[in-house]
């Protein structure tokens, strides 16, 4: 079950471009996601993105390298399984959807993240500072990810970064790399490198962030399996531009 009776802090997720909502979903909940994965993993089923195919850094050189078929990414969440497709729905989540984008009509996207992150022991790549919408096209750079943790996540397995407030910031192309990450070794981006936050959850919480948003994660340096489930929304009146990525499977309607 989830928690139905909440109160959004809206201003802190306008303010921050993220808000963590604590013990969202309880341990029977969690419990039933996990072995959902854990069918999916062992062994893997398609579709899988592996470490060897992320090309970040640390990443093996190919799938044929040691800890080049690690899978990174489940992809195809929602089309896998109805414990996905219950948790995508789910009222508690739907609800802070209609809060943070003050919409009644909410799709989710088939088409960007939709899947379940894994971050294996010993082969697990880093996730450089990146904006989510920078190869989404909308029109509109208004999307909200959810990222369920299913686990603790902590610096030391890799969790999430974030820079708060960034998600209101307008970057000169020199500030991004040609793989439009936001480089680290520009002395313009240092000040903004410098607040960057962890965002340390438990099993059942949920961030919601927006696709503005900078964030990076680290490898698992921890010696277990980190699973994580990730689901971007968008209104019904921010349409994918046709012809583009964002456009090639329909989304779901979840309101």
């Amino acid at each position: 079950m989830s928690r139905l009776s909440l109160s959004i802090p809206v201003a802190d997720f306008s303010r921050d471009g993220f808000v963590i909502e604590r013990g969202l979903l309880d341990g029977d909940r969690v419990q039933l996601l996990i072995d959902a994965i854990d069918g999916s993993l062992n062994p893997a089923l398609a579709p899988v993105e592996f470490e060897a195919d992320v090309r970040y850094p640390g990443a093996p050189d190919s799938v044929l390298a040691p800890g080049g078929r690690t899978p990174r990414r489940l992809l195809n969440a929602y089309g896998r399984d109805g414990a996905f497709r219950a948790v995508a729905r789910d009222p508690a989540i739907v609800s802070i959807l209609h809060s943070l984008t003050g919409s009644r009509d909410v799709l989710l996207s088939q088409n960007h993240h939709n899947c379940v992150m894994t971050k294996h022991p010993g082969f697990s790549s880093v996730t450089s500072w990146h904006q989510d919408i920078r190869y989404w096209r909308f029109d509109r750079r208004e999307l909200i990810s959810v990222w369920i943790a299913l686990g603790p996540e902590t610096v030391d397995n890799g969790c999430l970064l974030v820079i708060p407030g960034s998600h209101q910031l307008e970057f000169d192309p020199g500030q991004f790399d040609a793989a439009l990450f936001f480089r680290e070794d520009y002395e313009p981006n240092a000040g903004l490198l410098a607040s960057a936050t962890p965002v340390e959850l438990q099993a059942g919480d949920v961030l919601f962030f927006h696709s503005r948003t900078l964030h990076a994660a680290g490898r698992n340096e921890s010696d277990v399996l980190k699973r994580s489930l990730v689901f971007t929304y968008r209104t019904a009146d921010n349409s994918p531009i046709p012809d583009t990525r964002s456009a090639v499977y329909e989304d779901i309607p979840v309101s």
